[in-house]
């Protein structure tokens, strides 16, 4: 070996073969590499040849080779140590197999060379003899060797064995495996641990958030404002009688104990009957009637032995306008201080209701003020009061949406959004007529009216009652020149397109008003004026 390198069998020309002339020195350099012949064993004694190279120290010398014959070279000598016959020369590639050369003076072990092996003869090498050169600590051939003392075992080429980086790898992805399971377990625990404590609060008594007490006062217009304000003078009233019984509503006009409801909710009493008033903090008291009006559908009871009431303020109809905000109370189906709300939805709606006796002496007439706050049965006789608690109007009917033939009072249907209150400017007068003199009195303008007559307007009748004349004798309309067959359209400019208009518009007034008419009389319009006149409810 060379520098730690290995010889290559094409860098010096082969030893014995013929016609090659070399120089002595040579052939007998202590450069040279034994050469084996696999006919002949491994040297195991005797003499170094005398052109070999001297026997190292503790090694027994080789037996010389043989001679070769003498005789002129075949050729010139080759400057270049081209090996014969056409081999590479030092400018071709390298073959494909190496094998490593034993440093010179190195021993070689039986076992090194196989038996079916063919040795390369070699030339003495002309580099001068150097001390054999030790392997770098990272040299492979540090841990194989091939030449070393038989019986020794083979080392693997590499790290030493547990520092493989596999064996690093395997490690690394062991424990990496290992954190991850560890990390699953953990999170597992931790989320039901986390759920438990979300679940059941944890190993301590459940307190859930709550907002802390106020003193419960809200803003007087708002609607819970407004009910506090007005409950306390809205009662409920449970009507028995012979016949039958009822579920109504009213609310207290004044400290003497007047309440103020509809004529058909205290109408199953009759005369002889029971009406008991329920306040809202849910004493009892008897109350007996005062008086009432059909033609209205407004009756007044009274209390008494109760003190301490409080009577609703009332408002004026007049200014009411269609969209302003309201609030209802009441009893509906028997469910006491109810309250709900809505708004005015239309006014001066000309309702009629009753009817059920047949011959019209039931029948209200009412120029009512719509809403769309839920009135439902139970409700009747409740206030209906804007946003300062002031009552504008009675709550009286709805409109049932199962029958379809108008306004139902004292049914069992619901609310569809269409309910009607009496103004409250007409229930104030007729309250105080029926607290006064225990009877209301209507304005009437004295005439008869054709109510099969499908035209426009309202016809006055050909005749009146007991076959008398349609126009009642010094009657208001017969001094306003009114006659008979005359159809009217207008009431103070509003429009009239039935009889029971006309009765509506009428009644909103009070008796002694002056009212401009407009009527058609043989095709010609003309304008009339007249005062009301009065006549005694019933």
């Amino acid at each position: 070996m060379d520098d730690g390198r290995q010889a290559k069998w094409w860098s010096r020309p082969a030893t014995g073969r013929p016609g090659r002339d070399e120089p002595e020195s040579r052939g007998g350099g202590e450069g040279d590499a034994p050469s084996v012949r696999p006919d002949s064993p491994a040297p195991t004694g005797g003499a170094a040849p005398a052109d070999g190279p001297a026997p190292l120290v503790g090694q027994e010398p080789q037996e010389p080779a043989p001679s070769r014959p003498a005789g002129p070279p075949l050729h010139e000598p080759d400057v270049y140590s081209t090996p014969p016959y056409g081999g590479p020369g030092p400018w071709a590639p390298a073959p494909p197999v190496q094998r490593p050369t034993p440093a010179h003076g190195t021993p070689v072990p039986p076992q090194a060379v196989p038996p079916q092996a063919v040795p390369l003869p070699l030339q003495p090498s002309p580099v001068t003899p150097q001390a054999t050169p030790v392997p770098s600590s990272s040299s492979q051939w540090l841990q194989y060797d091939p030449w070393g003392a038989p019986g020794q075992p083979l080392t693997q080429v590499g790290p030493p064995a547990g520092s493989e980086p596999g064996s690093r790898k395997n490690r690394r992805g062991g424990a990496f495996a290992g954190m991850l399971l560890l990390a699953l377990v953990a999170s597992g625990i931790g989320g039901g641990v986390g759920a438990y404590v979300e679940r059941t609060g944890g190993l301590t008594t459940v307190e859930l958030p709550q907002a802390s007490h106020d003193n419960g006062d809200r803003a007087p217009e708002s609607v819970a404002g407004i009910a506090a304000s007005a409950l306390p003078s809205v009662v409920t009233l449970h009507v028995s009688g012979t016949a039958e019984s009822g579920t109504g509503t009213g609310f207290v006009l004044d400290a003497r104990g007047h309440i103020l409801t509809n004529n058909h909710v205290v109408a199953p009493a009759g005369s002889s009957g029971d009406i008991t008033v329920t306040f809202s903090s849910g004493e009892t008291a008897a109350a007996e009637l005062v008086g009432k009006d059909s033609g209205y559908d407004l009756a007044v009871v009274r209390v008494k032995g109760v003190s301490g009431l409080k009577p609703l303020p009332l408002g004026n109809s007049d200014n009411v306008r269609v969209g302003d905000p309201v609030v209802a109370i009441g009893a509906p189906f028997d469910l006491s201080n109810t309250v709900t709300s809505g708004i005015i939805s239309a006014k001066q709606r000309p309702i009629t209701a009753g009817g059920e006796k047949g011959d019209g002496s039931d029948i209200s007439y009412v120029d009512a003020l719509q809403t769309d706050a839920p009135i439902n049965p139970g409700n009747s006789g409740g206030p209906l009061v804007d946003t300062q608690a002031h009552v504008i109007g009675i709550n009286s009917a709805i409109r049932a949406a199962d029958s379809g033939k108008g306004t139902e009072r004292g049914g069992q249907s619901g609310s569809i959004g269409l309910g009607f209150a009496i103004p409250i400017n007409q229930g104030k007068r007729v309250a105080e007529e029926l607290i006064n003199t225990g009877k209301a009195t209507h304005p009437v303008i004295g005439v008869t009216l054709d109510m099969k007559f499908t035209g426009d307007g309202a016809k006055v009748g050909e005749k009146g009652p007991e076959d008398g004349p349609a126009v009642t004798k010094g009657g208001p309309a017969a001094k306003a020149g009114i006659r008979s067959g005359d159809v009217i359209t207008e009431v103070q400019g509003q429009r009239v397109h039935s009889g029971e208009e006309l009765i509506v518009k009428i009644r909103a007034h009070r008796p002694g008003d002056r009212l401009e008419l407009r009527l058609t009389r043989g095709g010609e319009e003309r304008s009339v004026t007249l005062t009301l006149g009065s006549a005694s409810g019933t």
